[in-house]
């Protein structure tokens, strides 16, 4: 009798669809660099005009504490003094909601979810309303060329056919995002964790408070940051497609919860 043959398994990390990821950057390279303009002229999306015509946002929730991370909590100690210890904390119930928009010039529009709403589509396309005003006062060359492109993710808010129906009235270009990559959405890998980080840590007793305290964090992001940020962003775009869609390692990538 011939000794049965042994297998050895092998822990493997999980990856993206591939029919997903590939038909994905299909899109990206092959649609969105060329789109119909007003005179429907084909017209090339260069890196340069992808910085100065892109708008992105989304949301994320502010709490009255939030707990500090490893690093944040991590102190100076001797070789012989023992680890420091540190009680299990959580967050507070005590949280408000931000929604911000910005390009590579700084933000655009930011607003609070109200007490007793939730973000649903009447509620998204009010802030697609607002914004639609913000970049009427603050961003004119881009409302004036109508050659803005749109970015938010793929939540049930944001694509419902009532919040298409609004932006397609009103020529607004989107620009797609792939589904389960929030390392290439600049609010996750970018803005949210630049503004929570230092309040970390922090306690805010009142929901004034914690807006306060987010809108402080929100001015002090230069204008040199969201250049750098929308540079990343190009740079992580490259990296998803040179790499056939293989997923990038979390530990390294900045994702807000």
């Amino acid at each position: 009798m011939t000794k049965a043959k042994e297998t050895t398994m092998k822990k493997l990390t999980c990856r993206r669809p591939q029919t997903e990821v590939t038909s994905f950057n299909k899109l990206y390279t092959e649609h969105l660099p060329r789109h119909q303009d007003d005179n429907q002229r084909p017209s090339l999306l260069t890196e340069q005009s992808f910085k100065t015509r892109v708008i992105t946002g989304d949301e994320a929730w502010f709490y009255g504490y939030d707990v500090e991370t490893k690093a944040q909590s991590s102190q100076w100690k001797l070789p012989h003094e023992p680890r420091p210890k540190k009680a299990r904390q959580v967050r507070s119930n005590v949280k408000v909601l931000l929604t911000v928009f910005f390009d590579c010039r700084g933000v655009v529009h930011h607003e609070f979810l109200p007490q007793g709403r939730t973000v649903n589509k009447e509620y998204y396309l009010q802030v697609m309303r607002n914004l639609r005003e913000a970049i009427r006062q603050k961003r004119p060359d881009l409302w004036k060329n109508k050659n803005r492109l749109l970015h938010h993710d793929n939540a049930p808010a944001y694509t419902s056919l009532l919040v298409r129906d609004f932006l397609a009235k009103n020529n607004t270009l989107m620009m797609p995002q792939p589904p389960y990559s929030p390392d290439l959405a600049p609010c996750d890998f970018f803005l949210f964790p630049k503004l929570k980080r230092p309040m970390k840590g922090r306690r805010y007793a009142t929901l004034d408070e914690i807006k306060t305290a987010s809108k402080e964090e929100l001015k002090k992001i230069l204008k040199n940051d969201f250049l750098k940020c929308f540079e990343d962003w190009k740079n992580r775009w490259h990296k998803c497609i040179i790499s056939d869609g293989d997923c990038f390692e979390r530990d390294k990538i900045g994702i807000h919860e």
